[in-house]
């Protein structure tokens, strides 16, 4: 089952790189096995043998796929490494190229534009939300303080931000919902100043029905925020992930989540805060 499992993840990774259906079915074929001719390709893959050789064309264009000329051909894959070495160097190639036809467009709009001092956007999805995290940590200039309110949240990716960002002196406090999660970021991030926030409704809603888990608090430079939950809104019940992220030093979301967040350190540095 797990054979099965990664042979259908490969293929749709490969689909997600450019490659069409047939030629990521094709590769990953040849990937299982040391050689093939077209009919073994056709029979490990259930690609139509016709269109074996219409795929291997393009693989072989690619670099992805080397062909003895023998009769009948035999064909082979080239080593992982390179095969995913050289998809990684188009992916950045188009990628590049996407970015200068992007910077390139001209402006519909012939107003001059100003930067917003006052924003609220709403974000959908995790890639989406770990990217907007990304930038405003590699962004930040003074101050990152981050509340982990789900333990999938700290990545080593997201480790690597906060330690390059402390590297760059910026001070990087971090709130975690539980002791565990403490020692497991502190463990991480020895230099990093890590607190049990006090804040417990980021895990348990007070709200009778609410089952919305808080995934992350986010505020750097004290005036830009990043909020996002997990909710189990979706017809097929997986996690979804939604945020809002805010900008802006009077942005009344902003200001809110600094006092709230504010509340959560003071719990921790000072226990009679919460009895007075």
């Amino acid at each position: 089952m797990e054979d099965v499992s990664n042979q259908d993840k490969s293929i749709e990774l490969l689909q997600q790189l450019g490659l069409k259906e047939y030629e990521a079915k094709s590769f990953v074929a040849l990937a299982r096995r040391q050689r093939g001719t077209a009919k073994d390709i056709s029979e490990t893959s259930e690609v139509p043998r016709t269109r074996v050789y219409d795929a291997i064309r393009v693989l072989e264009s690619k670099g992805l796929v080397e062909t003895q000329h023998s009769n009948p051909q035999v064909f082979r894959a080239v080593p992982i490494d390179e095969a995913v070495n050289t998809l990684q160097t188009e992916y950045v190639e188009r990628a590049q190229a996407l970015r200068g036809a992007l910077s390139g467009l001209e402006p519909t709009d012939e107003r001059e534009s100003t930067e917003a001092t006052h924003e609220v956007w709403s974000i959908s999805g995790d890639q989406g939300i770990t990217s907007r995290a990304r930038q405003l940590i590699e962004g930040a200039t003074e101050e990152l303080i981050l509340v982990v309110g789900h333990e999938s949240i700290f990545t080593d990716q997201l480790a690597e931000q906060l330690q390059s960002a402390q590297e760059r002196d910026v001070n990087v406090i971090i709130g975690t919902v539980d002791e565990d999660l403490q020692a497991t970021i502190q463990d991480a991030l020895p230099g990093v100043e890590v607190f049990v926030s006090g804040l417990d409704w980021l895990s348990r809603s007070p709200l009778p029905d609410d089952d919305t888990e808080i995934s992350r608090l986010l505020l750097a430079d004290r005036e830009a925020i990043l909020v996002s939950s997990f909710t189990e809104t979706r017809a097929d019940g997986r996690e979804h992930e939604q945020g809002v992220f805010g900008r802006g030093f009077d942005n009344g979301l902003v200001a809110i989540t600094r006092r709230l967040m504010a509340t959560g350190l003071l719990s921790v540095n000072d226990p009679e805060t919460e009895a007075t």
